[in-house]
């Protein structure tokens, strides 16, 4: 996939009460994988679109339907309370169970059978992508695919904007495992959110009231928003970082210049070379 014409897709969305638990990545809402991600959870959604060239290591449950892109690996097993598009080259491993109907391109491999209540088409489903932008456009609202861009930036930008349902995104080449969750760009995390393990990303926004284990590092600024815990270090190469009223860390705070509300703690060590403001109240 080019970026650029789909950098809406180069960004990492967490929608608010998301879970990534011992085994499972689950959310109420939709969840999309960019192409070429290994992902070592089970996952949870609405709906899930899953682009080429995946590695999911576990089992995949939709309330809705399903679309796998072309030359992806299930390892577990699968079930669709909808329909299921499973593009050409998909290899699944376990068993497959869809209540409505059941779309295979060519060359799909399904090692432990498959049992679908609607219609069997063996045919080449619509590319996820092509689904994914028709998908996006629809739930925004917005009247073109330029339109995504604009509608990400402004989600990532300073201002706050409303999520309008956004679903769960994640961007290509992103790794998910139990010591990682490493993506190549900014990262967003909804509120009242609840992770287990590391996160990297190229900048994170951290919205109120999450739980996190695990540490957080980034290339540029960090935002951490009100109540959140973090448990471990938090740092930043190249950027600053801002701590809000009623946040925890319980490592250490690494970063250019950090922005403290007087009502956070931080239970390890701070080195920011560009200094420390504290925000007290009026």
């Amino acid at each position: 996939m080019e970026k650029g014409a789909k950098d809406w897709l180069w960004q990492c969305t967490i929608p608010e009460g998301t879970e990534l638990q011992e085994h499972t990545l689950k959310t109420k809402r939709s969840i999309i994988i960019g192409d070429k991600c290994r992902i070592d959870y089970g996952l949870v959604g609405d709906e899930i679109l899953i682009s080429e060239f995946c590695q999911i290591n576990g089992n995949i449950s939709t309330e809705n339907d399903l679309r796998i892109d072309n030359w992806s690996e299930v390892t577990g097993d699968v079930i669709s309370q909808g329909d299921a598009f499973i593009g050409e080259g998909v290899r699944i491993k376990g068993r497959v169970k869809i209540l409505g109907d059941l779309d295979l391109g060519d060359n799909v491999i399904i090692d432990s059978g498959f049992e679908a209540k609607g219609w069997i088409s063996i045919r080449n489903p619509l590319p996820v992508i092509t689904y994914i932008m028709l998908y996006l456009i629809t739930l925004l609202g917005l009247e073109k695919e330029e339109d995504i861009n604009s509608f990400f930036q402004k989600l990532f930008s300073e201002d706050e904007e409303e999520e309008k349902g956004l679903p769960l995104i994640i961007p290509p080449n992103s790794t998910l495992n139990m010591e990682v969750f490493s993506v190549q760009s900014p990262m967003k995390i909804g509120p009242k959110c609840r992770f287990h393990g590391n996160i990297r990303a190229n900048s994170a926004v951290i919205e109120s009231e999450n739980v996190i284990f695990g540490s957080i590092s980034s290339e540029k600024d960090i935002k951490i928003s009100k109540g959140t815990v973090i448990h471990g270090a938090v740092s930043s190469v190249l950027g600053d970082i801002e701590i809000e009223s009623g946040v925890h860390i319980l490592g250490d705070v690494k970063c250019h210049s950090l922005s403290l509300d007087e009502e956070a703690v931080i239970d390890g060590t701070i080195k920011a070379p560009g200094g420390v403001k504290i925000l007290r109240k009026k």
